[in-house]
C-alpha cells in the first residue's frame, strides 16, 4: 500500500498495518468501496492505489517509526500538543510513548491547561466590564474602581493606588519590628504606655484602616462574592487584618476584668489574655504576603511551589531517610567512643542530623570521637548531594513559571491597551 502524508510517499505492507487494526491506517484494509476509504483519507488514487493525508509528514514519520519499530517519540521540533493531535487523529493511544515524553506531553498539557485558564479569567473580566457598559454613572464608576484595585497596568489611579498599597504594608513591617523592641515590650509589660508606644499604635491603626478600606473595595467591586472570599490573597488579607480588631476587643475585655479584684486564677486568666495578645500581633507579618499582588517575583514562587511539590516531596523523603540512617550512627559513635555525652539519646540525634545535612551547623551537639566525625562528615556529603538533586526541576520550572507570567501580563496588558 503507498501512503502519500503531506507530499512524502510510504510503502507499507499490509501485514505492517494489521498488527494496528485499531489505528486509521489498520481501517483501510476493511474499506469495500470508494466512499469508505474517503471516509478515512481525504483522497485516493485508484490507478497505483495510493491513499492521501493531508496531514504533517514530521509526525507521521515518527507514527511510521512506531508502526515499524515498535518505539514512539515526540520531536523537538514540533509541539507537543500539536504531535497530541496527530496521535488522535492517528487512531494511536498515548499510552505508547516513551515516558520521557509523556512527562513532556502532561507538562506541557499542565501549562496550557493554565494558561486557558488565567485566559479565561481574562475573557470573563472583560465580557463583565462590557455587559455593564452603559450610560449610567454607577457602571462607569465601577469600572474605573475595578481599573484602579485590580490592575496596576491600567492608568495613573492603578498605579497610584498600587504604590500607597505597598508603602503600607512596608511600613506595617517596620512598626512590626520597633514594637518588638526591649524598651518597648518592658513597657508593655509593665502596663505603661509611652509617646513611642502610642505612636506605634496609631501608626498601626491608620495602616490597619487602610487595607480595611482597600478590601473593602476590593469586594465592592467584585462580582461574584463567594468567589471573591475564596480567593487565597483575599484570605491572607482577611488573616491579617482581622487580628487587629480582635486584639482591641481582647483587650477591652482584659482591661475590664484587670479592674476588679482577682486572686490567682485573675492572674492566670491575665496571662493566657496577654499570650493571646502576642499571637495576634505576630500575625501582622502576613501583611508582608500582600505584596503577592503587585510582585511577578512572589507570584512566580507561589506557581512554583504549587507545581513542584512531588520534588519538594522527594527532598523531605531524602532527608528523612538520610536522618533516620545518620542519627543512630552518631548515636552509638559518641556513646561509645565520645569524649562528652552531647547524643543522650537517638531522638536528639535526629535535631543534629537536619542541621549538618542542610549545612546549617549551629554547634549545639559536636561529635567528639574520630568515628563520629567521620559519620558527620559523612552526613554533610550527602546532605549536599540530596539537596542538589531536586534543585535542578526546581529551577527550570520557576524560570518557566516566570516566562509564562511575564508573557501573560505582556499579553493583559496590551489587550487593556487595545
Amino acid at each position: 500500500v503507498i501512503i502519500n502524508v503531506g507530499g512524502i510517499k510510504y510503502k507499507i505492507p499490509w501485514t505492517t498495518l494489521e498488527n494496528c487494526p485499531l489505528t486509521r491506517l489498520g481501517k483501510l484494509k476493511s474499506c469495500n468501496n470508494y466512499d469508505e476509504i474517503l471516509n478515512i483519507c481525504d483522497d485516493y488514487d485508484v490507478s497505483c492505489n495510493e491513499f492521501f493525508f493531508d496531514r504533517n509528514p514530521s509526525a507521521f514519520r515518527t507514527i511510521m517509526t512506531f508502526l515499524t519499530a515498535g518505539k514512539l517519540r515526540l520531536l523537538r521540533e514540533m509541539c507537543a500538543l500539536s504531535f497530541q493531535e496527530e496521535l488522535v487523529y492517528w487512531g494511536i493511544e498515548e499510552d505508547h510513548l516513551e515516558w520521557c515524553c509523556k512527562k513532556r506531553l502532561r507538562q506541557r498539557e499542565e501549562e496550557a491547561a493554565e494558561a486557558r485558564l488565567y485566559e479565561g479569567e481574562m475573557v470573563f473580566s472583560e465580557t463583565t466590564q462590557c455587559a455593564f457598559q452603559d450610560s449610567s454613572r454607577l457602571s462607569l464608576c465601577m469600572r474605573k474602581l475595578r481599573d484602579m484595585v485590580e490592575n496596576p497596568h491600567s492608568g495613573i489611579p492603578g498605579k497610584i493606588f498600587a504604590c500607597i498599597s505597598v508603602s503600607f504594608v512596608a511600613i506595617t513591617a517596620v512598626s512590626l519590628c520597633i514594637s518588638t523592641m526591649p524598651d518597648v515590650r518592658e513597657e508593655e509589660d509593665r502596663g505603661e504606655c509611652s509617646r513611642k508606644c502610642y505612636d506605634i499604635f496609631v501608626l498601626e491603626t491608620v495602616c490597619v484602616a487602610w487595607f480595611s478600606f482597600e478590601f473593602l473595595l476590593r469586594s465592592i467591586q467584585a462580582e461574584n462574592k463567594c468567589a471573591f472570599l475564596k480567593t487565597p490573597l483575599n484570605i491572607i488579607d482577611i488573616l491579617a487584618i482581622l487580628p487587629f480588631y480582635v486584639s482591641l476587643i481582647v483587650d477591652m475585655v482584659s482591661t475590664k476584668n484587670s479592674s476588679k479584684p482577682s486572686g490567682g486564677a485573675g492572674n492566670k486568666y491575665l496571662e493566657r489574655v496577654g499570650l493571646v495578645l502576642r499571637f495576634l500581633r505576630a500575625l501582622r507579618i502576613l501583611y508582608v504576603m500582600r505584596l503577592a499582588r503587585h510582585s511577578l517575583g512572589l507570584q512566580t514562587l507561589g506557581l512554583t511551589v504549587r507545581r513542584c511539590t512531588r520534588e519538594f516531596g522527594l527532598l523531605l523523603l531524602f532527608l528523612c531517610v538520610a536522618m533516620a540512617l545518620f542519627s543512630p550512627l552518631v548515636y552509638l559513635a559518641e556513646s561509645e567512643l565520645g569524649a562528652k555525652q552531647e547524643f543522650t539519646s537517638v531522638p536528639t540525634s535526629y535535631w543534629w542530623a537536619v542541621i549538618s545535612m542542610t549545612t546549617v551547623g549551629y554547634g549545639d551537639m559536636v561529635p567528639r570521637s574520630i568515628p563520629g566525625q567521620v559519620v558527620a562528615l559523612s552526613s554533610i556529603l550527602s546532605g549536599i548531594l540530596l539537596m542538589a538533586f531536586p534543585v535542578t526541576s526546581i529551577f527550570h520550572t520557576f524560570s518557566r513559571s516566570y516566562s509564562e507570567l511575564k508573557e501573560q501580563q505582556q499579553r493583559a496588558a496590551s489587550r487593556q491597551m487595545r
